[in-house]
């Protein structure tokens, strides 16, 4: 069956039924493979993308769920908080196995655009869903620190642009 989602910007025409796992589109359908497949039950995050801005698991939802709505995976993620979780892993050296890793960045992310200063209760919150299995989450934990500490700059060097520019 023909259906229009709106992946990574675009409206895509895909061919799945309305009960498909999200996962299995992206991954089978339109080679999305940065988004993984870990345990199909929703206990892993490694299958984590944003719906509407909101880390969701895509192995257990349902075509049917995303139609009206926007689905960012891994490949399409943008923005300051994205560019600063990614540069805070690079920096940090998160990765491990790296199987993980795209959703714990997805996770991360979605943490940092509506917290710009996550305490580490915040950060396991927002990530209690994701499990490492090379158990890296001291670094992973210290990266979103890192990304935080990048925003608070960006927003300071705004500020003071747009400062400069009012006076």
């Amino acid at each position: 069956m023909a259906r229009t989602i709106r992946i990574n910007g675009k409206d895509t025409a895909v061919q799945a039924e309305p009960d498909t796992p999200l996962l299995w589109m992206l991954r089978a359908e339109l080679g999305l493979t940065g988004t993984k497949f870990g345990c199909g039950a929703a206990l892993c995050g490694a299958c984590t993308v944003h719906v509407d801005g909101e880390p969701v698991r895509s192995c257990v939802t349902p075509l049917a769920a995303v139609e009206s709505r926007a689905v960012t995976t891994i490949e399409g993620l943008q923005g300051r908080a994205a560019e600063a979780v990614r540069a805070a892993w690079l920096k940090l050296d998160v990765v491990q196995c790296g199987y993980c890793q795209s959703g714990q960045i997805m996770a991360a992310a979605a943490l940092l655009a509506r917290n710009f200063r996550p305490t580490d209760a915040d950060i396991d919150a927002a990530l209690a869903g994701n499990v490492c299995r090379c158990g890296t989450y001291p670094r992973i934990r210290a990266a979103i620190h890192a990304a935080a500490a990048l925003l608070a700059v960006a927003a300071r060097d705004d500020s003071d642009l747009h400062a400069r520019r009012s006076s």
